[in-house]
């Protein structure tokens, strides 16, 4: 791995006063094409005069460094560090690093900033268990991490080369039969083995009576990677997170079978995690970061603010992209690329509305029965006892009250029986959800 000491992207805290915030209206294991880290070097300093507000934790340290990727879903971080929350709360050294792919993060967070790599990071929610495990750390070692919030929920896509436009690919991925019947083996790209877009892959795949072990290869490609990859022929589909579907609609590439939220409504996805040692060295300094990123979700789920956020995020030292690519799917306008457009989509990307920042712990069930259905999880993974190690829905609630949210706290770490393409998921009994399965690897 290319040390991030050596190629890095650091964008350092830079807002340069409190009414900043005011006048923004901010009060309240891959594969080796996903083994490059770093990126163009570009620093701020942070500000020196900011004072931060009354209620901020007495923080044990006033640095740490976060990792993003290039997605819309990363924006809480980005919208934090920008708008000058992480030092309002006291965590006036704050870095933001940008990663070039999920592997890399990991990378990233096994080194920890000591070693040039980073604290905690813009993450797939599932990574955070699996390194955790050890399953997918470069030691094979367990690396206990923390998940201290969800980032979103929706907005992720599964989108389709234009050959296969005439099979009308929807929320049902069974036409893709037809294809593999006719002795053609698709080639199914995803952004890192047993994260949130694989399992959202297979799992459409599954549903429509495809076997994602047997009947397809699965790749892996980096999310910003994955309109040239397509536009170059290496696959037939993809899963990733926006604004990466938007932009294959705008290029005339291919075209969205389906919007995730269609498979399950309002579904978990990416999570704001730290190491765990990190954490537990600096409890309050967590909290600090955890409150910043909760008030940035607010921000940026106000539709007043979309348009601010878009064009904050798509700027060269973040995605890199259109704005509009950003700001329409995150509206809830979604053109599918087949003359389908939803013009207020029920399950565009969430920051915090509906419970969408809370790490509920039924969701996390759900991705560690999945993987081990998949085999990315031996079978006889306890998975009450890993969650307790990793979800810190703890933190989140007294971070919810510091910033005065205590109604948004939830009655219950558990959503509930989940419809998931039309399967039932109990969380209390995720055991039979499994056995109940079809299609599986385990």
């Amino acid at each position: 791995m290319t040390n991030l000491s050596r190629r890095k992207f650091i964008i350092t805290a830079g807002i340069t006063a409190a009414g900043a915030i005011i006048a923004n209206g901010c009060s309240s294991n891959g594969s080796s094409a996903d083994n490059n880290s770093g990126g163009t070097t570009s620093t701020a300093k942070p500000a020196s005069n900011f004072t931060p507000v009354a209620n901020a934790p007495k923080v044990e340290t006033t640095k740490a460094k976060l990792g993003f990727i290039a997605l819309t879903d990363s924006a809480p971080i980005i919208i934090a560090f920008e708008k000058g929350l992480f030092q309002k709360y006291g965590m006036t050294d704050i870095e933001i690093a940008k990663q070039t792919s999920w592997a890399a993060t990991r990378d990233n967070l096994e080194l920890g900033s000591a070693q040039g790599g980073i604290d905690g990071a813009h993450l797939l929610s599932p990574m955070a268990y699996l390194m955790t495990a050890g399953a997918i750390t470069k030691t094979k070692q367990p690396l206990p991490m923390q998940i201290l919030a969800r980032l979103n929920t929706n907005g992720q896509g599964i989108s389709v080369s234009n050959k296969y436009k005439d099979l009308k690919l929807g929320k049902d991925s069974s036409p893709l039969k037809q294809v593999i019947a006719g002795g053609k083996k698709l080639t199914c790209a995803v952004t890192f083995p047993g994260g949130t877009h694989d399992l959202w892959m297979r799992s459409w795949l599954a549903a429509g009576g495809i076997d994602p072990e047997k009947d397809v290869e699965i790749i892996v490609i980096p999310p910003p990677q994955m309109v040239a990859s397509m536009k170059a022929g290496k696959m037939d589909a993809f899963c990733v997170g926006e604004p990466w579907n938007g932009k294959l609609i705008q290029e005339q590439t291919g075209y969205s079978a389906v919007v995730t939220g269609e498979l399950w409504k309002d579904h978990p996805e990416k999570a704001l995690s730290m190491r765990a040692d990190w954490v537990e060295k600096n409890p309050n300094a967590a909290k600090a970061i955890l409150m910043a990123v909760q008030e940035a979700q607010i921000w940026c789920d106000k539709p007043e603010n979309k348009d601010e956020m878009s064009r904050i995020i798509a700027t060269g030292k973040y995605l890199k992209v259109d704005a509009i690519a950003i700001s329409d799917r995150s509206k809830g306008k979604i053109d599918y690329g087949t003359g389908r457009i939803e013009t207020a989509s029920p399950v565009a990307m969430k920051f915090w509305d509906d419970n969408a920042s809370f790490p509920y712990e039924s969701h996390d069930t759900w991705f560690l029965t999945e993987n081990m259905r998949w085999g990315q999880l031996p079978p006889d993974t306890d998975v009450k006892a890993l969650i307790k190690k990793v979800n810190r829905s703890d933190m989140w609630k007294e971070a919810a009250k510091a910033i005065g949210q205590e109604a948004a706290i939830p009655a219950s770490n558990s959503r509930g029986v989940e419809d998931i393409l039309g399967v039932k998921f109990d969380p209390a009994d995720s055991a039979g959800y499994l056995k109940g399965l079809k299609i599986k690897k385990a």
